[in-house]
C-alpha cells in the first residue's frame, strides 16, 4: 500500500481538492501538468499519480529539465559512449511505466518541438509511457513570449494541478511541522517532542519561501538543538533565510496585515512571478520605472531574501 509522503498530508480545503483531482487523474493515462513554487511537493505529487494508477509496478523515472541541455537529451532518448555501449533513455526505460519531466520550464527551447514530434511517435515504437510535468513557472507567459513550444505546453496543460504554498495552508502548517518533529526525534532517540506556544507562532507565522522543503530543515535543526524534547522559540532558527515575516493579525475581510515594506516586497514578487521574471513587464504592472524595479530587487538582495538572491 502507498503511503502518503509528508508534502501530501494536510487538510487544507485547496491542498485536498487538488489531492483528489490527482486521485482522479491517476486512472487515466492523460498527461499531466503539475504546478507549484519549490518544496511544495510537486514531484510528490508525480509518485502518488504513478502508485495510485495500473502503472505502479512499473517503472518510474524522473528527468530534471533543469540539468545541461545535452544531458537533457541523452537521458530521454538515450547515448552511446565512445566505447560504442549504448545506453536507453528513459521513455524506453519506463516502457509501461510513468516518465517526469521535472522543471519542464528549463528544457532547452530547440529541444522542445523535437520532444512532442517524438511522444506523438511512441505507439509506432510500441512504447507506452505516462508522462507527467512539473514547473515552478507560468508556462502560459512563456508560450506567449515565444519561449515554450504551445503544443507541448497543450499537451501537458490539458490536465493541470496547482498546489498552493505552505504560507497559504493555515493549520496544516503546524501539523506538518509536528509530524516532522516526531519523525526526527525518532531518529535521534528522543521518547517526545514538543513545542512551546511562542515556537509554533514563530513557525506559522514565517513565510517559507521554500515552502516544504525548508520548514523540514528547520524542524529537523530544531529537533537536535532542543532541551529535553521542548522546542522552544529559540530552537527555531530561521537564521539567513529571512524569509518574510508575516504579521499574524487578520482584518474584518480576512486578509493578512503587514508592514508597508513587507507588502511592497510581496508585490514585487508576485509581478515578477506573473510576468515570468520579466521585469520590464512586471515594472509596468507596478507602475515604476525599470531603474526602480532593479534597485528595488537590489536591495533585497543584499537582505538575503532568498527569491530575490536566486532571480536571474
Amino acid at each position: 500500500m502507498f503511503t502518503l509522503n509528508l508534502e501530501l498530508v494536510g487538510n487544507h480545503p485547496k491542498f485536498k481538492k487538488a489531492l483528489d483531482f490527482a486521485a482522479n487523474v491517476a486512472v487515466t493515462k492523460s498527461p499531466a501538468l503539475i504546478v507549484g513554487e519549490t518544496g511544495t511537493g510537486k514531484r510528490a505529487l508525480c509518485q502518488f499519480i504513478h502508485q495510485n494508477s495500473n502503472r505502479r509496478n512499473g517503472p518510474y523515472q524522473i528527468v530534471d529539465c533543469s540539468m545541461d541541455p545535452q544531458d537533457v537529451e541523452n537521458l530521454i532518448l538515450g547515448w552511446r559512449e565512445p566505447n560504442g555501449k549504448f545506453h536507453k533513455g528513459v521513455l524506453e526505460v519506463a516502457n509501461g511505466g510513468t516518465v517526469v519531466f521535472a522543471n519542464i520550464d528549463g528544457l532547452d527551447e530547440a529541444f522542445q518541438k523535437r520532444l512532442f514530434t517524438i511522444f506523438q511517435e511512441l505507439p509506432d515504437y510500441e512504447i507506452d509511457v505516462r508522462l507527467l510535468a512539473t514547473t515552478t513557472k507560468n508556462l502560459s507567459k512563456f508560450v506567449g513570449a515565444g519561449r515554450f513550444h504551445r503544443s507541448l505546453y497543450t499537451y501537458f496543460s490539458s490536465t493541470q494541478i496547482a498546489l498552493i504554498p505552505l504560507r497559504e495552508r493555515g493549520t496544516d502548517v503546524e501539523m506538518i511541522a509536528r509530524s516532522i518533529a516526531q519523525t526526527r526525534a525518532v531518529a535521534c532517540n528522543i521518547p517526545q517532542v514538543t513545542f512551546s506556544d511562542d515556537a509554533l507562532n514563530k513557525i506559522i507565522n514565517f513565510y517559507w519561501t521554500h515552502n516544504i522543503t525548508e520548514l523540514r530543515a528547520v524542524i529537523e535543526n530544531a529537533v537536535e538543538n532542543s532541551s529535553q524534547g521542548l522546542i522552544d522559540i529559540n530552537a527555531i532558527e530561521l537564521g539567513e533565510k529571512k524569509a518574510e515575516s508575516i504579521a499574524v493579525e487578520t482584518d474584518e475581510d480576512g486578509m493578512r496585515l503587514m508592514s508597508l515594506r513587507e507588502a511592497e516586497k510581496l508585490l514585487i514578487k508576485k509581478a515578477l512571478i506573473h510576468t515570468s521574471e520579466n521585469r520590464t513587464q512586471a515594472a509596468k504592472i507596478l507602475g515604476v520605472s525599470i531603474r526602480t524595479l532593479r534597485n528595488k530587487i537590489n536591495e533585497y538582495r543584499s537582505e538575503g531574501a532568498n527569491y530575490f538572491v536566486n532571480l536571474r
